[in-house]
């Protein structure tokens, strides 16, 4: 059902962006549009429309928990807008298409502009509407099982709601403030489903030891009901694997290396090639870093560290250096939020992501990959294994230099946040596909480009 939505707004997005070439047309040369005209308008601008979808994918606009109007989409949407016309600027700068668009480009990124904030407002309103929300059960009433539900009907632009809760205990619990019906006679549930519409079913860890209520559930299925377990579910509703819903038999069923042969095969071509062309592209660079770092604090130009890859295998990670010399004189620490340790022009480097380039070396060798989890510490992993469940199977892939976790919780200084970091990663270990691996570059590039690096 996700999906669908995604592709309703994507289709929409793009017949918007044609009406408002046509109307640009229009109000530019103030008469119908002619096909002379619209044949020298076209292809051009499609080339710039399709730059423009890139850039709102990498801003999330495609993404239903963040697309809703507030003030942060609008704030997004007008960063959007800025971007366009600087790609559509330089596109026309740079290519020679027969037609000297200056005047058109402005008045399209408006008109585009004013009829996207319209049509996503009524998605928006049309995607809470009654008829397109789909009706969830949870059932159980632990307390995970009402965060979930809190953390779904708290979303309403994803067009999802709970409207009851089962009670295994058969219980009397109330939950008023949440506006959700809590179910205590199972022999209800089916004639609930039917009148609440309910197409989505999440099923509690616990709701396999009640033969009885699985039973009902069964009589259900005729309705169309979709059954999901919970640790599926949150999945799809998070984009990560929840730690306390899994257990060791999870990882047999959901973690099929077997199948990524091929996959891992032209990754690691592909990882060749672009080190390679990466590396020729920043070698100017790089002589000019290292003697900045050098003449700006004391220190070698570049810091290598031990780190921990693919199978637990160590090797020596190699940077830029951005903290002072000796700042782990007292031994390993977490790196921290706008760390003291940090020189000023650390900071910038960090900021940017240049403090990064000497590791395509590391992926050159294949003791990294562009896109994995973030290469942790030997000493950190021995400490975090103790502490969280399945911490050593994110050591199944290559680390990277950019990753699903870092995209998604880009900071991470205590324990709590490696758990976190630890759920998207073992998202991106199940899932990572071309497909995957294109949108994190893609949501990678804004974070260089925003400076929102550590």
């Amino acid at each position: 059902m996700t999906k669908i939505k995604i592709a309703v707004l994507l289709i929409g997005d793009i017949i918007i962006l044609y009406f408002a070439l046509y109307l640009t047309l229009w109000l530019r040369y103030w008469r119908p549009v002619q096909a002379e005209l619209w044949n020298k308008h076209w292809l051009p601008f499609t080339i710039i429309f399709i730059m423009w979808l890139i850039v709102f994918f990498i801003n999330k606009m495609y993404d239903l928990k963040t697309a809703r109007n507030n003030f942060n989409f609008y704030k997004v949407w007008f960063n959007s807008l800025i971007w366009c016309g600087l790609i559509g600027f330089i596109f026309f700068y740079i290519t020679t298409t027969g037609i000297s668009p200056k005047t058109v480009m402005v008045l399209d990124l408006a008109v585009f502009g004013g009829l996207f904030l319209l049509w996503r407002r009524l998605f928006n309103r049309l995607i809470v509407y009654k008829k397109f929300v789909e009706n969830m059960v949870i059932i159980g009433l632990t307390k995970e099982m009402i965060e979930l539900a809190r953390e779904i009907n708290s979303k309403p632009q994803m067009g999802l709601r709970v409207v009851g809760m089962v009670s295994l205990q058969k219980s009397e619990i109330k939950f008023d403030q949440l506006e959700i019906a809590i179910i205590n006679d199972w022999d209800e549930l089916k004639n609930f489903f039917d009148k609440k519409k309910v197409r989505t079913i999440i099923l509690g860890s616990d709701a396999h030891d009640y033969p009885d209520l699985i039973s009902k559930l069964y009589e259900s299925l005729e309705l169309g009901v979709n059954i999901l377990d919970r640790p599926t579910f949150a999945e799809k509703f998070t984009s990560k694997i929840l730690i306390n819903t899994i257990g060791q038999m999870w990882f047999l069923e959901n973690i099929k290396e077997s199948n990524k042969q091929i996959y891992e095969i032209i990754k690691r071509v592909m990882d060749i090639m672009l080190s390679c062309v990466f590396l020729i592209i920043t070698l100017p660079l790089i002589p000019l870093i290292y003697l900045i770092t050098r003449l700006t604090s004391k220190g070698p130009g570049f810091f290598m560290q031990q780190r921990t890859g693919k199978n637990g295998k160590k090797f020596m990670a190699v940077k830029f250096r951005t903290m002072y010399q000796n700042a782990e004189s007292h031994g390993p620490q977490w790196a921290q939020k706008n760390d003291p340790r940090v020189t000023s022009i650390g900071r910038i480097l960090r900021k940017i992501r240049i403090d990064e380039i000497p590791q395509l070396i590391n992926i050159l060798r294949g003791e990294m990959s562009f896109i994995g989890p973030r290469p942790e510490r030997p000493e950190f992993i021995g400490q975090l294994k103790e502490s969280i469940p399945f911490y050593e199977t994110r050591l199944l892939v290559k680390p990277g230099l950019t990753g699903w976790a870092q995209i998604n919780f880009p900071y991470g200084a205590t324990e709590a946040d490696a758990l976190e970091k630890l759920q998207y990663d073992l998202y991106y270990i199940k899932n990572r596909s071309f497909a995957l691996d294109l949108s994190i570059l893609l949501k990678t590039i804004k974070t260089v480009l925003s400076g929102g690096g550590q």
